[in-house]
């Protein structure tokens, strides 16, 4: 028996009545092999190279060596744009979250009996979706200019997307009998929405809203990558002159704060649980 039947061929095994049953072989060497030959193509196609890395491997070094010494001088600096990023992220999810709910309720199947409407609007969540915070927060710098309004803006569109998807999903999975016993007796679909439906979703709400907050302040600080204000601003600037002493008092700056935003958040989605 050659190597290829004793790993893809199923083997016999005799029951003690006689009767012959054949074991199905397992798919993992297959699979094994099919991910040994992408992960080859791909190391081709990205012109993976160990001896560069290597090679470079001091540089990485002590790059890391001048973030963990960081010039704490420089830290009045970073206020500003600290807040920058704070004050966009804060914002941008909350209005995102506050147009997401009522996008959410006519994305629903069960709440808005709209083929149409339900597919369009879902579309939408989909298409904002897909494209980068970073992309998106570019276009809005060449609308609104460069500034904090466009790095806003960007994570408006990511919270709006992100936050109603996540929704009008709670929204269709929700006990229809209160909504449906509302309908009987007079209320509007958006009265029995509101009074129905909204007092079940609402900790997923802003269980969802403040997660989306949290991770937000984590993306715009590289929204400055493309001018849109913020920390990504001084982080592109000092990277551009090797400053990573700066480089360092900026992140730790940072992780400080997300580190205390999401203890806040942790413990708000905790009372709401």
């Amino acid at each position: 028996m050659n190597l290829f039947d004793k790993i893809f061929k199923p083997h016999k095994h005799t029951l003690a009545n006689g009767k012959v049953v054949l074991e199905k072989k397992s798919r993992t060497p297959l699979i094994l092999i099919v991910l040994l030959i992408a992960l080859v193509v791909s190391l081709n196609v990205t012109d993976f190279s160990l001896q560069q890395i290597m090679e470079n491997g001091r540089n990485i070094l002590n790059i890391i060596k001048d973030i963990f010494k960081p010039n704490w001088g420089y830290l009045p600096e970073v206020v500003k744009p600290l807040l920058d990023t704070i004050k966009m992220s804060l914002f941008g999810s909350f209005l995102g979250a506050m147009f997401a709910l009522p996008a959410a309720f006519l994305a629903a199947s069960n709440m808005v009996d709209n083929n149409v409407i339900n597919w369009l609007v879902k579309l939408l969540f989909t298409f904002i979706r897909t494209i980068p915070t970073l992309v998106s927060a570019l276009i809005a710098t060449y609308i609104f200019g460069l500034g904090t309004l466009a790095g806003t803006v960007a994570i408006f569109l990511f919270s709006f997307s992100y936050v109603g998807k996540i929704m009008y999903e709670a929204i269709e999975t929700v006990d229809m009998g209160a909504h449906e016993a509302m309908i009987s007796m007079g209320f509007t679909p958006f009265q029995a929405f509101f009074r129905g439906i909204i007092p079940q979703i609402m900790p997923t709400y802003i269980s969802t809203s403040l997660f989306n907050f949290e991770g937000n302040v984590r993306y715009a600080s590289i929204l400055g990558y493309v001018g849109a204000g913020g920390l990504g601003l001084i982080i592109n600037e000092n990277i551009g002159w090797r400053d990573y002493n700066r480089v360092g008092t900026i992140l730790f700056a940072l992780l400080i704060t997300v580190f205390i935003i999401e203890q806040i958040s942790r413990w708000a989605r905790r009372r709401l649980s």
